[in-house]
């Protein structure tokens, strides 16, 4: 991980590169790095981190959702970004609002963020623009709602197990 110092670093090549309004905020704690970008900019700043910083991260580690209910902007979505010849990790964050939940798509910088941008997608709601197949992934399609997100209710729909099967109706029927 870059130290403080050096996520600032990369935050001022990040924004020198891609423009002044692409970093809103960098984070380090517990010996890790994060850059905090705009959404609409995501996909630039990843383009840049992969293919032209003089410190370059090519390999996307993680994609994933954050709901951080009660504050907003509401949701988040987190890239984990790898350096194999250095062994270094970098996150990059964005949040969205819940009313308008839209982020650019990487699938055609990163191939493994296809299933992991459904995914987000399927539980958290945020649509990726772009992206070759935006449908639901581990849920449904017909099913109403993003099981992650916070305010969705807990305990979802009653499972059937033995000793309440006579009360439920059953999957089949």
């Amino acid at each position: 991980m870059p130290d403080a110092a050096g996520l600032e670093l990369v935050a001022q090549r990040v924004r020198a590169a891609v423009g002044g309004d692409s970093v809103v905020g960098t984070h380090h704690a517990h010996r890790q790095a994060m850059l905090e970008v705009a959404p609409a900019r995501v996909r630039e700043v990843l383009a840049y981190l992969r293919d032209e910083d003089e410190e370059p991260y090519e390999f996307l580690a993680s994609l994933h959702g954050v709901d951080y209910l009660p504050e907003e902007p509401r949701l988040g979505v987190h890239y984990q970004l790898l350096s194999r010849a250095r062994v270094e990790r970098l996150g990059v964050k964005t949040r969205v609002t819940v009313e308008e939940p839209v982020v650019p798509s990487v699938v055609d910088l990163f191939p493994t963020a296809d299933h992991q941008e459904r995914e987000v997608f399927d539980m958290f709601g945020v649509l990726f623009d772009g992206h070759p197949d935006p449908r639901r992934i581990l849920m449904p399609e017909d099913y109403e709602g993003h099981p992650q997100r916070r305010d969705f209710p807990v305990g979802g729909e009653p499972v059937l197990f033995t000793y309440n099967e006579h009360k439920l109706p059953r999957w089949y029927e």
